[in-house]
């Protein structure tokens, strides 16, 4: 566990400053164990995201594909494994390459590397990262009064993990949207002008990066 949060760390140029472990017998059942902590950074005043000042109208998103479900909706994904039948162990129906709970738990992306280039070049006005609430709640978190994103949904595939939990589980589209990041896992807003530098840069940068939308005004 503690190898896998200094990966992590290490994709997101932080560091691990401590760690403490307590037992707690007449709380937790044999085997039960709970992490919890929590990020400290620190961000210079004139530069914090998101800038409404430079966002308007027709101003594309950006969005950056995601490994899978990320750590979002497992709630609800495991009902859907449930209402399968299958077990974790079994080939994923999806990728017969690996075990249904390798799929499942693949590791949320950390988009640090490949983002902080285009902030520190002045590109990026805002971000939202796609975590619960998905595509529906996260988005507006980043926009100002009266604009809203607009996203074409035809302008992605959703990866076949998303697709199985769907079709499995009798999900409808917007609940889908509203609990998982359906193979997006970062949306990013630029100005138009500066569209095309920021996607080379994503391209360089080894990004499976692809414009999704843009911002219009909130009707």
């Amino acid at each position: 566990m503690v190898a896998g949060i200094a990966n992590g760390c290490q994709q997101a140029n932080c560091a691990l400053i401590g760690g403490e472990t307590a037992e707690m017998p007449g709380m937790y059942a044999k085997g039960d164990y709970d992490l919890a902590g929590f990020v400290v950074g620190a961000a210079e005043r004139n530069k914090l995201l998101p800038d409404h000042q430079k966002m308007k109208t027709g101003d594309p998103l950006i969005a950056l594909a995601s490994s899978g479900p990320h750590s979002n909706g497992f709630s609800l994904i495991r009902k859907v494994i449930e209402i399968s039948g299958l077990n974790l162990s079994d080939p994923a129906p999806f990728d017969q390459t690996q075990t249904l709970g390798q799929a499942l738990l693949t590791p949320t992306r950390i988009y640090v590397q490949t983002l902080l280039p285009l902030i520190k070049a002045g590109l990026v006005n805002g971000l939202a990262h796609i975590t619960g609430g998905g595509l529906i709640e996260n988005p507006p978190r980043m926009l100002p009064e009266g604009l809203a994103a607009e996203i074409d949904h035809d302008s992605w595939k959703w990866p076949t993990v998303f697709k199985w939990l769907e079709q499995t589980g009798g999900i409808s589209d917007y609940e889908m949207l509203r609990t998982f990041n359906c193979g997006i896992g970062m949306l990013v807003t630029v100005s138009p002008e500066d569209l095309s530098q920021t996607l080379q840069m994503l391209e360089l940068s080894g990004e499976n990066a692809f414009v999704v939308g843009q911002l219009q005004a909130n009707k």
